[in-house]
């Protein structure tokens, strides 16, 4: 009878093991999934890592692609699906602090010359409205030919823009003047 119980709870782990969602880490307390799919492409964990501010951390930043990329601008040009997720760690994000950090984010990564997606900005800027605390997810998703949706714990709150936009907002995180450049640094896992 211990022998039948101990292969079924062997069993049992086994299957558990093998249905539970792979993790590839553990940055700044948030379980990282190794996978994230996006459309009918399953996209691989490039890199993660945490943005922090005046030695607080904010969230924890991580890209997906369809196959390891280390250089960030090949990321931000290419039109083939991928993801950014964004984990709110810290109480002290805002939506309006979120509002300004992203704006500004936007201003660098386009050096300056918001205009040709001014328009997508301000609709993508209008998922910051609603509150924002921790333990919050964003998902940052871009499908060829659909654009970026914007999904908010789990919650599709909006498309957005195209292929432009998508430089745009990824240059945020990707671009040769980042809002964080170790953060860069860690979603391209250098």
């Amino acid at each position: 009878m211990k022998k039948a119980f101990l292969a079924g709870f062997a069993s049992l782990m086994l299957i558990t093991t093998l249905s539970a969602p792979a993790l590839a880490a553990n940055v700044g307390g948030v379980d990282i999934p190794d996978t994230y799919t996006a459309g009918n492409t399953e996209l691989q964990l490039n890199g993660a890592g945490t943005r922090s501010k005046f030695f607080m951390d904010l969230y924890v930043g991580s890209l997906y692609v369809p196959r390891v990329q280390k250089d960030g601008n090949a990321v931000v040009e290419a039109d083939e699906p991928q993801a950014i997720t964004l984990h709110i760690t810290s109480g002290m994000i805002t939506s309006d602090r979120m509002t300004e950090a992203t704006m500004e984010g936007f201003e660098a990564s386009t050096g300056g010359d918001m205009s040709a997606v001014k328009a997508d900005i301000d609709q993508f800027m209008s998922v910051f409205k609603e509150e924002i605390k921790e333990g919050d997810v964003f998902d940052l998703v871009y499908l060829p030919g659909q654009g970026v949706k914007v999904l908010k714990n789990g919650e599709e709150k909006d498309t957005v823009g195209d292929l432009e936009f998508k430089k745009a907002l990824f240059g945020i995180w990707l671009s040769d003047d980042p809002a964080q450049k170790s953060l860069k640094k860690d979603m391209l896992g250098l």
